[in-house]
């Protein structure tokens, strides 16, 4: 076939499929100099499982303690998490003693943390992992424990001393925008004083809401930050990660294009091995995590977790659309039928697709699509190859630009593709 100024089409196609290759790879805004965070962080989180237990004798198992960062460590050494990617082990709120030392510095709870922090950071860094800790750019931190208004060097230079290497940055506290905006940009540059290699995570844009006539700065905020956070904290619920999806799809065109190696936008922890979701809805959370290039911070108990749960978030194909070094974020191409289709462009000119189920009565639907509409109509030009990724994988064989696919999708559930050249 020919196109009516003669083009071979087949040439014609692949010609802007080359096309497409140099428009994604344009840079986006200019990232945090610090050259962490090139792909979106991975690791475990405390908060959402374990949230803020300081009651060691009637929880020794539980609560916030050396003893569950060791025992978390050792099992991401052991059971496969580490070799897939999960690097972090990431300590939330309530770590803190109530009061700073004689010289003003943080300092562990004595009794929870009896090695300190520097002693936990060494063990963790002897599995091969690294270590996050939690501060709050307030007076106080989200649960009341000493903030770090007033103490950003010091603070930054205790983390630095401790072996720390990454710093999640809570937003409590707060009393006015201009406290919040500072504080957030003199701990990024007190961090990068230090000389070491801290990725740096944000709650910025979100602790923005109170001061309502403000809008976040996206270009600003990546600026300082590796990776920040817009919206509610994760529950272990479905409506929790539909609020998040509907979020982020909303705010997509605001969000989308500041994201890439060394700034993600961040839609919080996975809650994948917990309670409160089915398997497709945590299939759902791990689908949509990929597309939209989120740190995969998990918050779970390794210590008991699912066999099924474990392979769905160690998924090397999965992780890999998350990890995709052409580092852009993933968006909502349209919802129709509560029927969700959501894609993201990806190195080598492939592209993932996820298809999502929203109805939450009756039982798996068939959706047809037109290849075409793929990838702004590039993701399978002239043809391509597709293999489903989630809930199971199995190849789905040779398609042409001119099909239609037609995809059957659990409720609640989620379809993961990858179209990839022939």
């Amino acid at each position: 076939m020919k196109l009516e100024n003669g083009i071979q089409q087949p040439g014609f196609l692949l010609a802007l499929r080359f096309l497409a290759l140099v428009l994604w790879s344009f840079p986006g805004a200019r990232a945090l100099d610090n050259g962490l965070a090139m792909t979106p962080t991975m690791g475990w989180l405390h908060w959402e499982r374990f949230m803020c237990n300081v009651d060691c004798q009637e929880e020794p198992d539980s609560c916030i303690s050396e003893k569950l960062f060791m025992q978390m460590a050792e099992l991401m050494d052991s059971d496969g998490w580490k070799d897939v990617g999960y690097e972090y082990l990431c300590i939330d709120d309530c770590w803190m003693a109530p009061k700073r030392d004689s010289k003003g510095r943080l300092q562990a709870d004595p009794k929870r943390f009896p090695g300190g922090i520097q002693g936990l950071a060494n063990y963790v860094h002897s599995k091969g992992l690294k270590l996050g800790i939690y501060a709050d750019v307030g007076n106080k931190t989200c649960a009341g424990f000493p903030g770090s208004f007033g103490y950003y060097d010091i603070d930054a230079q205790t983390f630095a001393d401790w072996g720390v290497d990454l710093l999640k940055f809570d937003g409590c506290h707060c009393d006015s925008m201009e406290h919040l905006e500072n504080g957030y940009k003199h701990m990024s540059l007190a961090l990068n004083r230090t000389g070491r290699s801290i990725v740096y995570s944000c709650e910025w844009p979100l602790y923005m809401w109170p001061f309502r006539k403000f809008m976040p700065n996206y270009t600003e905020i990546r600026q300082y930050c590796n990776h920040w956070r817009n919206f509610d904290d994760v529950y272990d619920s479905w409506q929790s990660i539909k609020n998040i999806l509907d979020w982020t799809s909303s705010n997509q065109k605001r969000i989308i294009d500041v994201a890439g190696p060394g700034g993600w936008n961040d839609p919080d922890m996975l809650v994948i091995g917990n309670f409160g979701l089915s398997w497709d809805q945590q299939v759902t959370q791990m689908a949509l995590w990929a597309i939209m290039a989120a740190p995969l911070l998990m918050s779970n108990d390794l210590r008991h977790i699912s066999p099924q749960a474990k392979a769905l978030l160690q998924d090397k194909d999965v992780i890999a659309i998350n990890q995709d070094p052409l580092g852009k974020q993933g968006y909502r191409l349209r919802k129709e039928d509560n029927i969700e289709v959501w894609e993201r462009p990806l190195s080598d000119l492939a592209w993932a697709v996820a298809m999502v189920n929203l109805q939450e009565i009756g039982g798996p639907r068939f959706y047809t699509i037109s290849i075409a509409s793929l990838g702004q109509g590039m993701a399978c030009i002239p043809d391509c190859i597709i293999t489903q990724l989630l809930p199971v994988k199995r190849k789905l064989g040779f398609y042409q630009w001119t099909s239609d696919l037609k995809i059957q999708i659990n409720p609640t559930g989620t379809v993961l593709l990858r179209l990839a050249a022939n």
